[in-house]
């Protein structure tokens, strides 16, 4: 995923800073602790998601809708995952943003940017509480646990999302269920926006900045403003 000046022109981002990427970050939480913390956290608090999550998917399921689903994700090293959500878009979701992106110029010009939607019609019925929660997301505490996520972390990129990617540090991480993406002005930001804040959290990466981001998330999740 090494990008180049032509492959950032030729995406309309070669206004977004992204440093080169370094050969090694030396550290204990960078190399070992990380995993370990992921591990623990997520042990430590499956008593209080497993329950909820099973009581969305009972829900979702009275609803007439299948409850989960998988899309696959880039990870570490490039390696293609399948992550875990809680379902939020009607099943021919693909078919209907193709038409409607077809259908309007202005949505296509924002999808191209963005890579989402502000009213995205694909949405189902609750699904934009759970999205706007993040509790779609909580399901991803399994992929975490499985060492394809990780609590904090890049945003997960779609696979047909690479060629758009302007920046090198995605690669080297496991993406995130948070992450400092996630925690900004992640609804005012362009795709691109994201190659910035990878850069910055691969060169801080700490069990303190987990931990601010952590808490951080906490206060986007009481607002309401995920996505």
């Amino acid at each position: 995923m090494t990008s180049h000046s032509k492959d950032v022109a030729d995406t309309g981002y070669s206004n977004i800073s992204v440093a080169p990427a370094l050969a090694t970050y030396p550290g204990i939480y960078r190399s070992v602790g990380k995993r370990i913390f992921d591990i623990v956290f997520v042990l430590l608090a499956a008593p209080f998601v497993v329950p909820i999550v099973l009581f969305l998917a009972v829900f979702l399921a009275c609803q007439g809708v299948t409850p989960f689903y998988r899309q696959e994700r880039v990870g570490k090293d490039g390696k293609i995952f399948k992550m875990l959500k809680l379902r939020t878009m009607v099943h021919d979701a693909e078919t209907v943003l193709k038409k409607h992106l077809e259908n309007n110029p202005g949505a296509r010009e924002e999808w191209d940017r963005n890579q989402k939607l502000l009213n995205d019609p694909r949405i189902i019925k609750f699904g934009s509480f759970l999205r706007k929660s993040s509790m779609d997301e909580l399901p991803q505490f399994w992929n975490v646990f499985k060492g394809e996520m990780s609590l904090v972390g890049p945003r997960p990129m779609m696979v047909n999302q690479q060629k758009l990617y302007p920046g090198d540090f995605y690669n080297s991480m496991r993406p995130g269920i948070s992450g400092p993406w996630q925690v900004s002005k992640r609804n005012q930001s362009t795709f691109a926006e994201r190659a910035f804040h990878d850069t910055e959290y691969w060169k801080s990466m700490s069990f303190g900045t987990d931990l601010s981001i952590l808490i951080r998330t906490v206060s986007v999740v009481l607002r309401g403003t995920g996505c």
